[in-house]
């Protein structure tokens, strides 16, 4: 992997455990063309099926996250007739979305690191990683709206579960710029802090989930992440089984001796 690359990935410089996955385009604000589109699916696979790994972090190279897809690249399209559009579009995203799949159905927990512009299909990335912190000079904003489109990443899929229909509605419909703190009061990002501090935030938070019983975090990821598709039968019987299979793990018999014995557990 190249320094030029769409998409780098680097062990995490003093965390074990944790990788960072980096959004490369700093001059276009990390804006998703073709060559990004094509480097996302086997760039997630490769932290995702990284025994090693734990935790992920998803940031943008530069001052911005992710300003959604590239405008000069879609340009590109415009010699085609309609038709042949829709068998590009239909196949990049398709592409795109395969990525978004392997995200949430992936054991590693993925922390979305934003700073500046989060717009598009970065804010379907941002608000589909597992958890998500926000520089205060971060903005946000659907944006789909303005080039005649509609969502895609799975906006329309997060968005209702996390703010509710009615103000999805407005923020794609009407696609306004929102700061960091009212993405913090509507949900879709976890935590504010200062931008000076943005780095430091991150890391104490892939520190505390890499030293975490991996059962324990991939565990709770999984049942929180599927229950709205459940009944409360199924939810109850999913958690019978997570919670079992993980007091079946050695990482059990630690936490309850460290607990016993007041010290920090050791997870392995």
């Amino acid at each position: 992997m190249t320094a030029d690359a769409p998409i780098l990935i680097a062990p995490h410089p003093t965390l074990p455990g944790v990788a960072t996955f980096t959004l490369n385009r700093p001059k276009a604000l990390n804006s998703l063309d073709f060559a990004m589109t094509e480097a996302l699916v086997p760039a997630i696979r490769q932290v995702t099926t990284d025994p090693a790994l734990r935790v992920v972090i998803v940031q943008g190279a530069g001052d911005h996250f992710m300003a959604g897809g590239d405008i000069k690249s879609f340009a590109e399209t415009l010699g085609e007739p309609g038709s042949e559009r829709k068998k590009h579009f239909m196949a990049l995203i398709a592409t795109v979305h395969a990525g978004v799949e392997l995200l949430q159905r992936s054991d590693v927990i993925t922390i979305a690191k934003v700073r500046g512009a989060c717009a598009g299909f970065g804010l379907s990335l941002a608000i589909g990683c597992d958890l998500t912190i926000a520089s205060d000079d971060a903005y946000f904003a659907s944006a789909y709206k303005t080039i005649g489109l509609t969502p895609d990443g799975g906006q329309s899929y997060f968005l209702p579960r996390i703010v509710g229909v009615k103000k999805a509605l407005e923020l794609v419909l009407l696609s306004e710029r929102i700061k960091a703190d009212e993405a913090a009061r509507l949900g879709l990002v976890n935590k504010v802090v200062a931008q000076c501090e943005l780095d430091a935030a991150v890391d104490r938070i892939a520190a505390t989930l890499a030293s975490s019983a991996r059962g324990s975090m991939t565990g709770a990821k999984r049942l929180l992440t599927t229950s709205l598709s459940h009944s409360l039968s199924e939810q109850l019987n999913a958690e019978r089984e997570s919670f079992s299979n993980c007091a079946a793990k050695d990482d059990f018999a630690e936490g309850i001796r460290a607990f016993v014995e007041k010290r920090p557990a050791k997870f392995g």
